[in-house]
């Protein structure tokens, strides 16, 4: 199968399909140590000010009034 013959449509459902595969499984995917303390260090900061950052929505609206 050549993925660019497909529409672009049909590569997103092929995304979604592929991923929802590895989500069945429950694959455990390992994370690199700094990974990991990439993570840690966010979830630490967020517990400090949950309030800051925008929600999804406007981050959402500011992508889609740049195109």
């Amino acid at each position: 199968m050549e993925i660019q013959s497909l529409t672009v449509s049909e590569r997103i459902l092929l995304a979604e399909a592929l991923w929802d595969s590895v989500v069945a499984e429950n694959a455990d995917i390992p994370l690199s140590e700094a990974q990991r303390e990439e993570l840690d260090r966010r979830l630490s900061e967020f517990g400090i000010d949950q309030d800051e950052g925008d929600s999804w929505s406007e981050v959402k609206a500011r992508i889609l009034s740049k195109k």
